[in-house]
């Protein structure tokens, strides 16, 4: 009973404190937001770009999208910074995403959309459309209950066709003029780094990377073993336009060809000391002859890559000098989903050097450039190469090099200036090239089969002029006036109609191979090797 009346005596003075509390609250967050005539004013410290976006959400004469509004003004906020830290919204994030961990979930296939149809152009072997006997020239008419035949956007085709791995997609098809269904059961695809590894010639084998993603360096290694099984002695290594990726694979990468614990790369920030990154096991390739290809478009880890070798002399690099991104990102995720890439660091090569170009004059001229290189004359003369006025460092065997922004190949090369005409940019402006090649390989398929190999086909295939006049009119077909094509012209869209010919048969290493037996700077490595040998 005393109990009882304890409890009944302190509640009225319960009552009244939390009253009081409440009413105390209620002032502090009254006088927290005043307004003074036009003026808000928050006597709570918030930053200017709140306060701008707070405003126009509640006093804006429009109603308007402020997430749009604040992604643009992140934006604009990290371009102050360097060209190279990104906001990157949640819709944006997942394809950035797929890129990187080198796969996805969908059915495996590569489709082409050709006069209103979804035409099947490469099928992923092992994927889940080869399982279903999906082949190249299935056009579909329905994915699901949806008819995809008629004006239908590229990404909503992906939409539909993409989805969880393990759930089950139905698909109505035409092939040989019989419309058939297949079910299709998704899985996870991957998404190649290696393009390309074979014999350019006996002892010499050729490999291109695209980009550096998380199963890079996996695909490297079954690359190098099956070509040393194949009895390779020299090594070259394509880096053209691979514009980098994850550092960590580059790091594996230079460890197969560097001994000992020789130094890779460092990186240095302002709030991130010195960490450097070393070799640390025996290597399957540290000693066979190794030529690296780079040009203007080979950018962050595909330089480290190249810097490590070069200064270490255990590479020789051919081409033009790279894009010259030496700037380390990291990713943190935001609370609505989205990311943040922020420059956190910088890379230096062994001997030193920075590998990132100058920015310090704004994005627009950081992003000019490579047309910049163009009109200097780099693209063309090594004595061009502005890189070269930077200071001067050492490689380990007392060579020269420079820093300033890139990495300076050893062995020149200069760009094709040849002049084409305004026709053949327009075919393939226009997916023309595409959508012939396409149409060639359906009519002469079972010719192209019976080759052994796409160094038989390309050597024995020459295109009629009734080739060329098919090609004069599907692009007109396409509203391009064509009079006629020069032998130039001919020749450089001959070698790239084999190419992608090639492609349909022999997947992306036909297409390397074929095109790789007019390539000026391959012939340059090839060269380079047999001198040395």
């Amino acid at each position: 009973m005393k109990q009882r009346k304890k409890v009944q005596v302190w509640l009225p003075l319960l009552f009244s404190l939390v009253m009081i509390v409440g009413m105390v609250i209620g002032y502090k967050l009254r006088s927290n937001t005043q307004v003074a005539g036009n003026v808000f004013k928050f006597s709570t410290k918030r930053s200017p770009l709140q306060e701008v976006l707070d405003l126009v959400t509640m006093k804006y004469v429009d109603k308007v999208d402020v997430d749009t509004l604040g992604n643009a003004a992140i934006q604009d906020m990290l371009v102050k910074l360097d060209p190279h830290s990104n906001y990157i919204p949640a819709r944006h994030l997942g394809a950035l995403t797929e890129d990187l961990q080198g796969n996805f979930q969908g059915i495996g296939i590569e489709f082409q959309v050709f006069r209103d149809t979804v035409n099947v152009v490469n099928v992923v072997p092992g994927g889940p459309s080869e399982k279903a006997g999906l082949q190249v020239g299935d056009k579909f008419l329905k994915v699901g209950d949806t008819t995809v035949t008629g004006k239908i956007s590229t990404d909503r085709i992906k939409e539909l066709l993409r989805g969880p791995g393990g759930s089950e997609v139905s698909t109505t098809l035409l092939r040989n003029g019989q419309a058939i269904t297949v079910k299709i059961v998704r899985g996870t695809i991957p998404l190649p780094s290696l393009d390309a590894a074979y014999l350019l010639e006996p002892g010499t084998g050729f490999m291109r990377i695209s980009k550096f993603s998380e199963t890079t360096y996996e695909e490297f290694m079954a690359g190098l073993e099956k070509l040393q099984a194949a009895g390779m002695k020299s090594l070259i290594l394509d880096l053209r336009g691979n514009g980098g990726g994850i550092l960590g694979e580059a790091i594996d990468m230079a460890d197969e060809f560097l001994d000992g614990d020789k130094l890779i790369v460092y990186t240095e920030g302002n709030s991130l000391p010195r960490q450097e990154y070393r070799a640390r096991r025996a290597g399957l390739f540290e000693k066979g002859k190794l030529v690296l290809l780079m040009d203007e478009q080979s950018a962050s880890a595909s330089e480290v890559l190249a810097g490590a070798l070069q200064d270490w002399d255990r590479a020789t690099i051919i081409g033009r000098r790279s894009f010259g991104k030496g700037l380390v990102q990291e990713q943190y995720q935001l609370s609505d989903g989205a990311a943040l890439r922020l420059t956190v660091a910088r890379y230096y090569t062994p001997s030193g050097r920075s590998i990132q170009k100058p920015y310090d004059k704004g994005v627009e001229q950081y992003q000019d450039d490579l047309h910049q290189r163009y009109v200097n004359g780099e693209m063309v003369s090594a004595d061009s190469i502005h890189a070269r006025n930077g200071k001067a460092y050492k490689t380990s065997g007392g060579r020269v090099v420079y820093g300033g922004g890139g990495i300076v190949p050893d062995v020149f090369v200069g760009a094709d200036t040849s002049l084409l005409s305004n026709s053949v940019t327009d075919l393939y402006r226009n997916n023309t090239i595409s959508n012939f090649t396409y149409l060639y390989y359906i009519r002469n398929r079972s010719a192209l089969d019976a080759y052994a190999s796409p160094k038989a086909y390309y050597q024995s295939t020459t295109f009629t002029e009734n080739d060329w006049s098919s090609l004069k009119k599907l692009a007109e077909q396409d509203s391009i006036k064509i009079g006629g094509f020069s032998a130039a012209d001919r020749q450089f869209l001959s070698e790239r109609m084999k190419a992608l010919i090639a492609r349909y048969r022999w997947r992306s290493d036909g297409y390397f191979q074929v095109l790789n037996s007019e390539d000026q700077v391959v012939k340059k490595a090839l060269e380079y090797v047999r001198k040395e040998m």
